[in-house]
């Protein structure tokens, strides 16, 4: 297997020894291998502060540190997490949490010579203050806009008013944004909170050198038990390295230093996948593959407030739309790994995904649209550019060379995430390349994209897209608790937003992970989070 890749360059990496954070003596680094998760993060990691929680990389260490009043399970459902259940007054938009009296924060000097207190109701109070708190500036405080007062009632009793319905709110909670941090601990250590990270979750803080290694150990006090009763997490430890370069992490990956890998890196998606998505029979003794959903939809957007009018002209939008082929460009651009976006904007893995018709590819359908926007308009050479990073040139590449064929003339500008990010947001480029990761499992966080009060920058509407009819529909979905009523609603929004065509949606994503045979436990879930608790190795 190894000598498969022999052509890809190799690098020096760190071989980071386990042994030496987690005991001063006893079993070798082999012998306690199984009871340690190894992965790496290619990004930095800027903080393990909850409340800045914005990203994958922050999301997923922080996920093993804290915990909320709810939790997702892999398949989206809200389940209890601190708070053992609920009680929800639709008529007053009241939401009841009745607390766990078993949860106890991580072993800390802040908390004195006890070290450790159990978590109550005020400490969750405590923590929304924070997020909301204008001096720490936290990137989650829009999470608690909709919220006009929280209380601790008692202890184990805390109660959360909304200013009106809003019923993704159980899902909101989720976040890691929501979770809740000691007082004393944040009081304790100030600005380097950031880096002395105290929580509830099933591992705690050991060890971090940023940028090379940090090490998460086992926490002892841990409440949650597996349906056997045994408690939880089985692992010893979590390893997490920081190589920057993808054919690094894949060759340690490969080498049975790193238990799973996330990325799929055009470096060497063709070594480890067919191109029907498939892991490819060299890799099959060692290694297996999961696939799901990944709440993701990859599009182009329209600046409707643009003067150009090929923007102005829905016929040329849709046009584009039906002008390329989004199965082959999964396909042979993504190894499969992708849902070729055919239906609407919501992705699969939400209610309200494959309800509607959209675009598929119809060449002569879009050469009817445009010789309709040469007639309207007079324009007879139509020009478009598309803005874009280098990450994702080769799909636009595809893209223009479609167009091209159907007498769309497509520049492409390539610009830096960052300044694409910006140019996006300030409307100052005509066509983006853009994509919507979901907030929290709900449809409306995809519809909110195109709620005309949402114009950027005072919301997501990146578009400037406005419809009268789907702004009614939207305000009308958040004061339904029903999901199945709310799907209703969806469908007709997202039906709307297709037929007027703001965008071109391109695929939904898919969360791949490769994964050493040894782990056991892992599994996947529509928002790709990274949850260890249940995890086992093997030795």
């Amino acid at each position: 297997m190894i000598q498969r890749i022999h052509s890809l360059l190799y690098k020096p990496t760190i071989v980071l020894s386990i042994l030496a954070v987690t005991s001063c003596s006893g079993p070798s680094e082999s012998e306690r291998d199984h009871l340690v998760f190894r992965y790496n993060e290619h990004s930095n990691i800027p903080t393990l502060d909850p409340a800045f929680a914005r990203n994958p990389q922050i999301i997923w260490p922080t996920n093993q540190l804290y915990n909320g009043l709810v939790q997702l399970d892999d398949s989206l459902n809200i389940k209890p997490d601190i708070a053992k259940r609920w009680e929800v007054n639709d008529s007053t938009a009241t939401y009841t949490f009745y607390l766990r009296d078993d949860v106890y924060f991580h072993k800390n000097k802040a908390f004195g010579a006890k070290e450790t207190r159990k978590v109550v109701a005020s400490d969750f109070t405590y923590s929304f203050d924070r997020l909301t708190d204008e001096k720490v500036a936290s990137s989650g405080s829009w999470v608690m806009q909709n919220v006009a007062s929280y209380r601790a009632a008692n202890d184990t009793t805390l109660v959360i008013q909304l200013k009106q319905p809003f019923p993704a709110f159980l899902g909101l909670l989720s976040m890691r944004y929501c979770s809740v941090v000691p007082k004393e601990a944040v009081e304790h250590y100030g600005t380097e909170f950031r880096r002395n990270p105290v929580g509830t979750g099933p591992f705690q803080f050991k060890l971090w050198e940023e940028n090379v290694k940090l090490v998460l150990r086992k926490n002892p006090l841990y409440f949650e038990t597996d349906a056997e009763g045994r408690k939880l997490p089985y692992l010893e430890a979590v390893a997490i390295t920081f190589l920057p370069d993808k054919q690094s992490e894949f060759l340690q990956f490969v080498q049975g230093k790193l238990d799973f890998l996330n990325s799929l890196d055009n470096s060497y998606k063709d070594e480890i996948l067919t191109t029907t998505g498939q892991l490819q029979k060299n890799y099959k003794d060692d290694f297996y593959l999961i696939k799901g959903p990944f709440l993701n939809t990859e599009y182009l957007g329209f600046f409707m407030d643009s003067e150009s009018p090929e923007i102005q002209s829905k016929a040329l939008r849709q046009a584009i739309n039906y002008g390329f082929d989004r199965s082959k460009m999964v396909t042979y651009l993504r190894n499969g790994v992708g849902i070729p976006a055919t239906h609407g904007f919501i992705p699969k893995g939400l209610p309200g995904y494959e309800t509607i018709e959209g675009y598929d590819h119809n060449p002569a359908l879009a050469r009817q649209l445009i010789a309709q926007y040469k007639a309207e308009t007079g324009d007879e050479r139509p020009e478009i550019v598309i803005g874009t990073n280098s990450q994702y040139l080769d799909l636009c590449e595809y893209i223009q060379r479609e167009l091209q064929k159907l007498g769309i003339a497509v520049s492409i500008d390539v610009v830096p995430p960052s300044t694409l990010r910006q140019m996006k947001s300030s409307g100052e480029l005509d066509i983006f390349r853009a994509s919507w990761i979901a907030d929290y499992p709900d449809a409306e966080n995809y519809l909110s994209l195109f709620y005309s009060p949402n114009f950027t920058p005072n919301g997501p509407n990146y578009t400037h897209f406005k419809s009268a009819v789907f702004d009614s529909l939207y305000q009308r979905s958040l004061t339904l608790s029903n999901i199945e009523d709310r799907k209703v609603l969806y469908t007709k929004m997202d039906s709307i937003v297709i037929s007027e065509a703001p965008i071109v949606p391109l695929f939904y994503d898919m969360a791949v992970r490769f994964v050493n045979k040894k782990v056991s436990g892992l599994g996947i879930n529509p928002q790709n989070f990274l949850i260890l608790k249940r995890v086992k190795k093997e030795k």
